[in-house]
């Protein structure tokens, strides 16, 4: 089995279920791959099977969608103890899911859902954040989201609450730069000011992806394009601010084929200058 670290350098691609066939059979040039978590939590034996043949050329991370950090229920037993298991089988350097909620009174609304940014807040996801950490007995990281409308009981700005939470659980940050772009041009404020209070220290990972812009202006984060030359440029700064820290291309539709996807990770290096 290789080696599960990476290095601050690595560059990474998403790991999703059209890319198992061609990453087996083409060994592309990708220092790790990062999986859904979800995808491998349950008791069907093809996707482990995939995931332990992926596992033995490379390193491989764990990202989730579906912990409800946010949520206002207790945190969902079955999915942490399911979440730890795979965590002891894949051995990752870190795991990671979104300071977000996904679903309330037994409904999972499969989005990543933003909420106020308030002080009382921050302790409560720092506490489950903190438990969580605990029980994967690894080192967890919190994502900032994409997010599409603002709440007028928020207090303060979204890095603010973000770092809060995360200095105040003493987990890490998985930051995705396409996210901060995003949201910049969908809430006007200045994406240098999200960056410079981020300590690049605790950052385990970047993400970068492709967006849409819509008619209305409105920036949606749709994974199924390349990067936008704006984000290219605001990871140029991140990286001169906190480089080097593990870079991931995340495309979920519309691949292309795999040397184009790899090309696209690739163009992360042009940037870290």
């Amino acid at each position: 089995m290789t080696d599960q670290r990476i290095a601050r350098d690595a560059l990474g691609l998403g790991l999703r279920p059209a890319l198992y066939a061609k990453v087996l059979a083409e060994r592309p040039l990708v220092d790790y791959f990062e999986i859904i978590s979800e995808n491998f939590m349950g008791p069907a034996k093809p996707p482990r099977q995939n995931l332990a043949q992926v596992r033995a050329h490379y390193p491989v991370v764990m990202h989730g969608v579906g912990l409800n950090l946010l949520g206002h229920e207790p945190l969902n037993e079955h999915y942490l103890e399911a979440l730890c298991r795979l965590a002891d089988i894949v051995d990752p350097p870190f795991v990671s899911d979104h300071l977000c909620w996904t679903g309330a009174h037994g409904f999972s609304h499969h989005d990543l859902l933003p909420t106020p940014y308030t002080r009382d807040l921050v302790g409560y996801a720092a506490d489950r954040a903190r438990r969580v950490q605990e029980r994967l007995g690894r080192p967890f990281a919190l994502e900032n989201l994409s997010s599409y409308v603002r709440f007028a009981g928020s207090e303060m700005p979204e890095w603010e609450f973000y770092r809060a939470v995360v200095d105040e659980a003493g987990v890490y940050f998985m930051l995705d730069i396409n996210n901060i772009y995003v949201s910049s041009q969908n809430h006007q404020f200045n994406p240098l000011e999200y960056l410079q209070h981020i300590p690049f220290d605790r950052v385990v990972q970047v993400h970068l992806a492709g967006h849409n812009t819509r008619p209305d202006g409105t920036i949606i984060d749709t994974h199924d394009r390349a990067i936008d030359a704006n984000v290219w440029d605001l990871y140029r700064k991140a990286w001169t601010m906190g480089g080097p820290f593990p870079t991931l291309l995340e495309w979920d539709d519309d691949l292309p084929p795999m040397p184009g996807l790899v090309a696209e990770m690739q163009k992360a290096r042009e940037f870290q200058s």
